[in-house]
């Protein structure tokens, strides 16, 4: 892209730069050896000063990443998120379409549930009554041209529902590793609702979830629509918070050294200790973090994933290997790093075996603390 991702704009500026790392969604396997090139990707974040979207600056990488499963915490979550719009009155008409996500998960049978059917043939010639993204648009790199398409597919009385992480979430968790390659956009819902307008749709509510630290969920209709207070008191809280400002935006580099210093001084202390760690979930962050913070297999022995296609790789960058859950539990670890805090809840219910062991690292904002 030669500008903007969402407006063509040429007002950009750099606000996260992680130099070069690997793909985030390349798992070689775990006997392939570790190559110069594989970690020659660079990985920056820049922001319109037009539209105000932050988005990836550049992506020379191809996508690979073998698909994962959808962790309890994103199921109970769009099953929240789908009674919250039934329960607005917003849930009419009789098709359905979803852009889905690679990364998995569908909420099309909970739609199905309640007597959507999903439209046939293309999206543009067969627009739907509710049409569903879940965190999939941020995945195209051509920002405008998605929306397009997504308000296209909308019937003309439809609804379009957009799920995305909270851009101001992002920043202010220092969560400066959920910039990956192959994630293109990184909304708040000022420059959302820019991009809407654009495609003649306008934002009328919004929900807010605890997800990834802070999610929204928007209904946007075709043409002009009052937004409702939901949509002023986030906007309100955007403005006063500057979401659209890139020195704001430029705390996301400072988190890097301290969210990195501080994991890599844990897991050397345990290895002091000569406590053996393991880490749980080979998901797309942990590349990047664990390339910064020097983590090898001397510090962290292997990582688990519940992914059958994920098991039997490495993470991208490092000697690490990916496990399988049940190899994880026979390791007999001392303590298990989760650099996903979402799964919390999840693995300690389906791994009684590991309580006590479980260190959530919730990233610079505080120290990694044991569960």
């Amino acid at each position: 892209m030669s500008g903007c991702r969402g407006c063509g704009g040429t007002e950009l500026t750099r606000v996260l730069d992680l130099g070069n790392l690997p793909a985030a969604d390349d798992f070689p396997l775990a006997t392939q050896p570790i190559s110069a090139s594989e970690s020659a990707h660079a990985l920056a974040m820049d922001l319109c000063g037009c539209c105000g979207l932050a988005q990836l600056a550049d992506d020379d990488t191809i996508t690979a990443e073998p698909r994962g499963i959808e962790p309890q915490a994103l199921r109970d979550q769009a099953a929240d998120a789908v009674q919250r719009v039934a329960d607005a009155g917003l849930l009419r008409g009789t098709t359905i379409r979803e852009f889905g996500s690679p990364h998995g998960g569908t909420w099309l049978p909970l739609l199905a549930e309640r007597g959507f059917v999903v439209a046939p043939g293309a999206a543009t010639d067969h627009p739907a009554d509710i049409v569903l993204d879940s965190f999939g648009v941020m995945h195209d790199p051509d920002q405008r041209a998605s929306f397009e398409v997504r308000a296209k597919a909308t019937a003309p009385d439809g609804l379009l529902l957009v799920q995305f992480p909270s851009l101001m979430a992002m920043v202010t968790q220092g969560q400066w590793n959920a910039l990956r390659h192959g994630h293109f956009g990184y909304y708040s819902l000022t420059a959302l609702i820019r991009l809407l307008d654009a495609v003649g749709m306008s934002v009328a509510t919004a929900w807010e979830f605890d997800l990834y630290g802070g999610t929204f969920l928007v209904a946007a209709v075709h043409g002009r629509t009052e937004p409702d207070e939901r949509i002023n008191d986030i906007l309100q809280r955007e403005r006063d918070f500057g979401v659209t400002d890139p020195d704001v935006l430029g705390r996301l580099q400072r988190a890097v050294e301290s969210h990195a210093a501080q994991l890599r001084d844990w897991l050397v202390a345990q290895a002091n200790s000569q406590h053996t760690v393991y880490s749980y979930g080979a998901g797309s962050r942990v590349p990047a973090l664990f390339s910064i913070a020097g983590v090898d297999r001397s510090l962290v022995a292997a990582v688990a994933d519940g992914s059958p296609l994920k098991q039997g790789r490495r993470i991208p960058g490092t000697d690490i290997s990916i496990i399988s859950p049940e190899q994880l539990i026979a390791a007999d670890p001392d303590r298990v790093l989760l650099t996903l805090p979402d799964l919390y809840d999840e693995v300690r219910d389906r791994y009684p075996q590991l309580d006590g062991r479980w260190w959530v690292d919730p990233g610079p904002v505080g120290a990694t603390v044991p569960r």
